[in-house]
């Protein structure tokens, strides 16, 4: 699944959350965290995938140079 449709989904989830009328405060702050922290770490994710795909770019034509591709 794509970064975009992760956040798209956590934030949809993280407002059902915020909703919630069976969830209790403590519960809902819990939550919180925890799905704040998993948008940081599919954010890192994005732009690890984006540096690697910019670093497997720059070195495609080093390895055709080489014969390799």
């Amino acid at each position: 699944m794509s970064s975009h449709k992760n956040h798209e989904h956590l934030s949809k989830i993280k407002d059902a959350v915020i909703n919630s009328k069976e969830l209790s405060e403590d519960e809902k702050t819990n939550t919180l965290k925890h799905i704040d922290e998993w948008l940081v770490e599919d954010k890192a994710d994005g732009v690890f995938l984006e540096e690697l795909i910019k670093l497997a770019s720059g070195i495609r034509p080093i390895l055709a140079e080489l014969g390799l591709l």
